[in-house]
């Protein structure tokens, strides 16, 4: 244990697992299946994911939701916008995920000296069978599904109740993920040590907002100097 740090928690996806089909191949799927020509892309739908989290039930509504906008926006029916929803839950929900590389090692090494926690945006079920089908669900000892059980990320309410439940403090803890929005937001907003690990993130020449550490790779995260 270094620096007063005694407490880790992680994002999940794009941090730990990852879809073994990307996010856009399934859309593009999704809208051939629909028979509509590509009228928003995968970054519209996780730049508007958020503003979903709170007022929806599930993943599934999350989906309608949003993609219903995304289609009215774009110049189709709310209706066709669903369908595309539904389309594209199949061929996503249906691909699996799996561990990113090192991720069962790293646990490991900092199991004995750490409390570790899970602080994900997503649906329940849907983020703990992702747990469970990569073998991780047993790794954390609080799992917080931010947008379901609190605000969603970057909003500091689940920091401070995965600290609370892992009897910790924002000082002693530090955050993993890979998202700048979400995860260093929502990391530094809690008062967190921010570790930013940028797997399929663009990375700019000045990250904003700024972490407290960058990582090539969630394989140094042992061997960091917090």
């Amino acid at each position: 244990m270094t620096d007063g740090i005694d407490t880790v928690c992680f994002d999940l996806d794009d941090t730990l697992c990852t879809y073994t089909q990307p996010g856009e191949v399934a859309l593009e799927a999704a809208f051939e299946r629909v028979g509509v020509d590509d009228p928003w892309t995968i970054d519209a739908y996780h730049g508007q994911y958020g503003d979903y989290l709170e007022e929806s039930a599930d993943i599934e509504d999350l989906r309608r939701r949003c993609f219903g906008d995304l289609a009215v926006a774009t110049g189709y029916d709310r209706e066709t916008g669903w369908t595309v929803a539904q389309e594209y839950a199949t061929v996503r929900d249906g691909a699996g995920v799996e561990r990113l590389p090192g991720v069962r090692r790293v646990l490991e090494s900092l199991s004995g000296e750490y409390r570790l926690g899970l602080i994900t945006n997503g649906a329940p079920g849907m983020q703990r069978a992702k747990l469970e089908s990569t073998g991780l669900a047993e790794r954390f000892e609080t799992v917080v599904c931010a947008g379901f059980d609190t605000a969603p990320k970057p909003d500091p309410e689940p920091f401070d109740v995965a600290l609370g439940r892992l009897e910790s403090t924002p000082e002693r803890a530090a955050y993993v993920g890979n998202s700048l929005s979400s995860d260093v937001a929502g990391a530094n907003a809690a008062g967190l040590r921010s570790i930013w690990v940028p797997h399929g993130e663009t990375v700019p020449d000045r990250p904003d907002p700024v972490p407290d550490h960058q990582l090539e790779s969630l394989a140094e995260l042992p061997s960091l100097s917090w």
